[in-house]
């Protein structure tokens, strides 16, 4: 087991697209899948009836909370019997697997063409992932367990999780996360001068996101800025969790008593400080996201303005060159270009769309790893130009490669219309 790898995690992980059959059998009260042999690779041969617990999700791009539920999944040979009187693999005699799962509501939502993923955790348990057809979760989960073809019928399975795919890396991460997994980052030799820094505080994200860039001195903006975004924001990210980890240890040791009774745990308060550290998390990520980017931008000599406002009090993210030359209806037009900055798109990518009436072909720039052929066209017929760093290129299809465009190209793309 390789740290850092997702062998740490999971022993192994079986996929494959939910059959007309089996759908049926997921919502049904015959709770057997048959055909599950390969499956033995991973949960090993059953001596009698194996149970293992499990934790049963459904994913779709709809809802940021997925649907979670606990369950236990039986794993058992139907011939055991005949094998404890003598039978053999030889000649005619073969095992049947069958692997039992009762009903959830997760299972009741599943339909033909899901993503089906079984994977055995490190302490024996199993995580089970039913992805909505189509999605760009269920492309994601794909593109993590490195998945390419599950047009075949019958479980695809994995067992070797150490190849360069299978690094835990920045894209990778969030993908663990959104299914439940959480990925221990750790810069300790850090945490005492952000502690004396900070005054042991959480500080704004932009001064946060200034301190990153200072631990990588050896980092050129105008040398491939493509890199140069990963590498900032993988470091603001191993160094916040660091920093988060630390301070949320402090608040806990304190615990939630309540100030009434000393008998009882203040609820409300704890609920309240666990939705502020969610919250804090999912806005920091695409605050930090902007605060590089404007260093970037500025580093390789572009003009811009960010969250400008313009028409109907829209603010897009960055317009270039800037809030005069576009609210001059002299300006020329196509010397005018806007950025959108989401760091996971889902469904919110049109709110780009209304965000600059003057600039009909909009770009948008994301972290998101995956998106479905589905979103991506539409985004195309929208004239939305996605922008991804370079790395993240090769987690879309050979198609939508050839439509993307990565940090550098937008830059030079900008450049040319504000030296046009």
């Amino acid at each position: 087991m390789k740290s850092g790898y997702l062998s740490e995690y999971f022993e192994g992980v079986a996929a494959k697209r939910l059959s007309s059959v089996e759908a049926d059998l997921l919502t049904s009260h015959q709770h057997e899948f048959q055909g599950v042999e390969s499956l033995a690779s991973i949960l090993g041969e059953p001596t009698g009836k194996v149970p293992f617990s499990a934790k049963v999700i459904y994913l779709t791009d709809d809802d940021d909370q997925p649907l979670v539920e606990d369950a236990t999944f039986t794993w058992y040979d139907v011939r055991s019997g005949e094998r404890a009187r003598g039978g053999t693999r030889t000649g005619r005699m073969r095992w049947e697997y069958r692997l039992y799962f009762p009903t959830t509501n997760v299972s009741l939502n599943a339909t033909v063409g899901d993503l089906l993923v079984i994977a055995k955790r490190r302490d024996g348990g199993l995580l089970v992932i039913v992805a909505e057809n189509g999605s760009s979760i269920s492309r994601q989960i794909e593109w993590l367990f490195g998945f390419t073809d599950l047009a075949h019928p019958g479980f695809s399975v994995k067992s070797e999780l150490e190849t360069e795919q299978d690094r835990i890396e920045f894209a990778s991460r969030f993908i663990l996360e959104s299914i439940g997994v959480v990925v221990e980052t750790s810069a300790e030799t850090y945490l005492d001068v952000m502690l004396e820094k900070f005054k042991r505080k959480f500080p704004s994200t932009r001064e946060f996101s200034a301190y990153a860039r200072s631990t990588l001195s050896d980092v050129d903006p105008r040398d491939g800025p493509d890199l140069v975004l990963m590498t900032w924001m993988e470091r603001e990210e191993i160094l916040f969790r660091t920093l988060e980890r630390h301070l949320i240890a402090d608040r806990l040791s304190t615990g939630f008593a309540n100030e009434a009774s000393e008998d009882l745990a203040d609820v409300d308060g704890f609920l309240a400080f666990s939705l502020s550290v969610q919250n804090r998390r999912k806005s920091r990520v695409g605050l930090a996201l902007e605060n590089h980017l404007e260093l970037l931008f500025a580093e390789n000599g572009l003009r811009y303005k960010r969250s400008a406002i313009t028409e109907n009090r829209a603010k897009p993210d960055f317009l270039f060159p800037g809030v005069i030359e576009y609210h001059d209806p002299t300006f020329d037009t196509l010397k005018l270009s806007m950025l959108g900055v989401k760091s996971t798109c889902k469904d919110r990518w049109r709110q780009v769309l209304a965000e600059a009436d003057r600039i009909p072909d909009k770009h948008l720039l994301t972290l998101e790893t995956a998106i479905s052929s589905r979103q991506t066209d539409e985004m195309a017929a929208k004239r939305l130009q996605l922008v991804l760093p370079r790395s993240l290129h090769q987690t879309y299809t050979s198609a939508q490669q050839k439509w993307l465009i990565d940090l550098s190209g937008f830059i030079e793309h900008v450049r040319a219309r504000q030296n046009g």
